[in-house]
């Protein structure tokens, strides 16, 4: 993806629509991070150094660094686990996922380009804080990209729906 990519008017309205995910509870266990141009290399500089501290191979530090360094606008969208007696830790999680699936959707019928992005920089937490200031409660769902389309993405081979659907 590349520019023009979407302005803060534009985006709000993107961001709204992908809150409109499944909530038991309307605990809204997530919030979003909007990552511009200017952070995007910060963010790469930082995923290189981790990833070099972990003893990862060449191969997967720069995939970690290129998730920023080839990024124009992203939204990182932070899993908030809040406290409930009523609303398990997992049903929070899945409404999160909605909101990452939501703020895709979203983009593309608006006519953008958009990609849910994860990776080791999603799953470490030292990452995690040093970047964002994540909470011990806090971690990312998912980096979602979003700009003008180069290429359309290549189709992936997707699951025959009739071989895992059961009908009752």
């Amino acid at each position: 993806m590349t520019t023009p990519v979407p302005d803060q008017d534009t985006l709000l309205p993107l961001l709204t629509a992908a809150s409109r995910s499944p909530d038991h509870g309307k605990l809204e266990p997530w919030r979003f991070i909007v990552i511009d141009k200017p952070a995007m290399g910060r963010l790469a500089d930082i995923a290189e150094v981790r990833g070099r501290a972990l003893g990862m191979a060449d191969d997967q530090v720069q995939k970690g660094r290129d998730q920023f360094d080839k990024g124009h606008l992203a939204v990182a969208v932070i899993e908030v686990h809040k406290e409930s007696t009523k609303v398990p830790a997992l049903e929070q999680t899945y409404a999160v996922g909605g909101v990452c699936l939501g703020l895709v959707n979203a983009a593309l019928a608006a006519g953008w380009g958009a990609n849910w992005l994860t990776g080791w920089v999603s799953h470490d937490r030292e990452f995690m804080q040093e970047a964002f200031g994540l909470l011990d409660n806090e971690r990312i769902a998912g980096i979602i990209h979003i700009g003008t389309e180069t290429t359309p993405p290549p189709d992936r081979p997707r699951p025959d729906v009739a071989a895992i659907t059961t009908w009752l």
